[in-house]
């Protein structure tokens, strides 16, 4: 999972609340929008692999997580990445933008710790346990297959 995120709080939150899952979680982190971009693609090179999932906060530096969204899903080896948008912003700007750019969910941050817990616990049941993620789909060779009588 690659959590992209400049706020050492929260990063402290969400490690804390993803401790005990059940899954084993490895949790990458990207501080701003440009390292985030980047670890994609060497991730991509390196192993031919995304993340199963970015949990994406939208008030980045460098580089928005708006625009790290935009690339993410106009890039046709990286656009099958479910995006989770987890922001403290409520407006109604950044949610019609964040869903037009094609992110999967739009999340309002958490208020406190407990918050975050069953966040973090919903995100995990769902994204990690309940639906297929694209690696989990196995590639077949396309082939004609003989008639049979």
């Amino acid at each position: 999972m690659l959590l992209v995120e400049d706020s050492p709080s929260d990063i402290r939150l969400i490690r804390e609340a993803l401790k005990d899952a059940p899954l084993r979680i490895r949790l990458v982190i990207a501080h701003d929008g440009v390292e985030a971009i980047d670890y994609l693609r060497r991730c991509r090179s390196a192993t031919g692999r995304n993340p199963d999932l970015m949990i994406l906060d939208l008030n980045l530096p460098k580089k928005s997580g708006h625009e790290v969204l935009a690339e993410v899903k106009s890039d046709p080896d990286l656009k099958s990445i479910p995006v989770v948008v987890m922001t403290s912003s409520d407006d109604k700007d950044d949610i019609a933008q964040a869903y037009n750019l094609n992110a999967n969910c739009y999340i309002r941050k958490p208020g406190n710790f407990a918050e975050y817990e069953k966040v973090m616990q919903a995100i995990e049941d769902f994204w990690l346990s309940t639906v297929t993620l694209p690696h989990q789909v196995p590639l077949y060779s396309e082939r004609v297959l003989p008639r049979t009588a």
